[in-house]
């Protein structure tokens, strides 16, 4: 979107290529921009859930700053607690929301004339508008460099063999049109928008030429969709999704199949369903329905799981026997985690309201004085996020 204004625009990915920052600091000085725009959370995957600490953008920023031109801040942090974001990182300009369009705005515009905005004033820090949502529908197809796919190993969330080529992760719809209780999406991602299938396709098929055989997409909710399974039948890749299974009738569970699929990460959430409805997850299928599906899912698809949380009206006598049933089907089952109260979810909202610049914090402590234990992958306790983002 940048280029098609007329700017030359530069991503620098220090993670994909093991940039040590010394190394990095010296090629944005040699490009020496007008403008920089840094994420706080590692892919748009993970703005749903993002680490709470921003040590690492904190690092970088502080690394370029002397040659970076007007720094600005894209993602969660910034998008729900932009004061906070901006005093932490000493960055000028925070994008409230979903930030392709209002970085386009930004390079040709002051802050102040740019809609969906925090940005620096005379020592105050100016709030112009709310999180924006974009269109979305009609984003261009992202091309990457032969020598970025070959680098991208990783296979998100995939677990039926080992990766014989690149990876990639794909976005076919942005926003969800649930309000489950716990996810954090408040801010600008209600609104449900499925992107065009020309792009989408003309995305996929260049990753396919670049020998990508694998795909994640990193929509909030991979919901039904024919014309786009239906496509993906006839192209030599695979993908993982993150789904509901209550939203699967049999017949498009198949058709998921057919279309490559070998990962779905279902939320399940609870196995009562006074669980689920604390959760807001508006769940029509009962807990043995759920169960079925997700076997039926197994059927056709080499790996599905079923995520669970902590709650309150569930027995563990009886979490303990319905994971069983769906390993003894091949279905994994975690054992269920806490919910951690992301600021600009709902549950956060519930217990302290709308967020404030101390949003982060008051989540981690939270967390840590209510939970001793956190996952039956995660043998390490949270640390502080005071303590996380100390400065040296």
């Amino acid at each position: 979107m940048l280029a098609r204004k007329g700017h030359d625009a530069r991503v620098f990915d220090a993670q994909l290529f093991a940039t040590p920052l010394a190394e990095l600091t010296a090629a944005i000085a040699a490009f020496a921009p007008d403008m920089t725009v840094v994420t706080t959370a590692p892919s748009y995957l993970f703005w749903r859930c993002a680490p709470p600490e921003l040590r690492v953008p904190m690092a970088h920023i502080e690394a370029v700053r002397p040659h970076a031109g007007r720094i600005v801040v894209v993602g969660p942090h910034a998008s729900t607690t932009p004061g906070a974001a901006l005093r932490k990182l000493n960055a000028d300009v925070a994008v409230m929301g979903e930030c392709e369009e209002i970085v386009a705005d930004l390079a040709e515009s002051a802050p102040h004339d740019v809609r969906s905005v925090a940005y620096r004033q005379d020592g105050d820090i100016r709030i112009n508008g709310a999180p924006h949502a974009g269109r979305f529908v009609d984003l261009p197809a992202l091309h990457w460099p032969d020598a970025w796919i070959a680098r991208h190993a990783h296979h998100h969330h995939r677990f039926d063999v080992p990766p014989r080529g690149p990876g990639a992760e794909v976005e076919a719809s942005r926003g969800c049109p649930y309000h489950c209780s716990f996810c954090a999406k408040e801010d600008f991602r209600d609104a449900f928008r499925r992107r065009d299938l020309v792009p989408l396709l003309d995305e996929i098929d260049g990753l396919v030429r670049q020998g990508v055989e694998y795909l994640y997409f990193i929509d909030e909710i991979f919901i039904p969709n024919l014309p786009l399974l239906e496509a993906l039948v006839s192209r030599p890749v695979t993908f993982g999704i993150q789904t509901r299974i209550d939203l699967w009738k049999p017949e498009m569970i198949d058709l998921l199949g057919r279309a490559g699929c070998v990962s779905i990460e279902a939320g399940v959430e609870s196995i009562t369903p006074e669980g689920r409805a604390a959760l807001d997850k508006n769940c029509r299928m009962t807990t043995d329905e759920l169960a079925e599906r997700l076997i039926l899912a197994k059927r056709h698809v080499p790996f599905v799981q079923a995520n669970l949380l902590t709650s309150a009206s569930d027995d563990d006598g009886a979490i303990q026997e319905w994971r069983a049933h769906l390993h003894r089907h091949g279905v994994w089952a975690n054992d269920p985690v806490p919910l951690f109260p992301y600021p600009g979810s709902p549950e956060y909202r519930r217990r302290w309201g709308w967020p404030d610049d101390d949003a982060w914090e008051r989540a981690i402590d939270h967390y840590l004085h209510e939970f001793a234990a956190f996952s039956d992958i995660q043998e390490q306790r949270p640390r502080p996020l005071g303590e996380l983002e100390a400065r040296p």
